[in-house]
């Protein structure tokens, strides 16, 4: 199955499959029913902790291994299964907020689960 990552303000694309949002927190500006997000796994997303050091400025290499580690406990594990339950039934794109395209959550979610 492709896992593809967009963020949530670009355009729905047919290819697509299911937008999922592993943002902590809802994008300004898209309604809750906007149609450019079928789920909300906010438990993927890093911690707010780690979400603010990596906002202010902190290595993205840090970020990655502190988050790999945030996603092996408690809601974030479960999370995972999740997202690995919707990747087998066909194709899902993370979507997020981040203005980065390269050093994001997704970006780093995508890589640490090789999906």
């Amino acid at each position: 199955m492709l896992v593809g990552l967009k963020r949530v303000y670009d355009p729905v694309e047919e290819g697509d499959g299911l937008r999922v949002l592993v943002d902590r927190l809802w994008p300004r500006g898209v309604r809750k029913d906007d149609p450019r997000v079928d789920e909300w796994l906010r438990d993927l997303a890093p911690s707010h902790e780690l979400r603010r050091e990596f906002h202010g400025k902190g290595a993205y290499a840090d970020f990655v291994e502190r988050y790999r580690a945030e996603l092996d406990t408690g809601p974030a594990a479960d999370a995972v299964e999740e997202l690995r339950r919707l990747v087998a039934g066909g194709d899902v794109t993370l979507v997020y907020a981040a203005k980065d395209t390269e050093h994001n959550n997704a970006t780093a979610l995508r890589d640490i689960l090789r999906l």
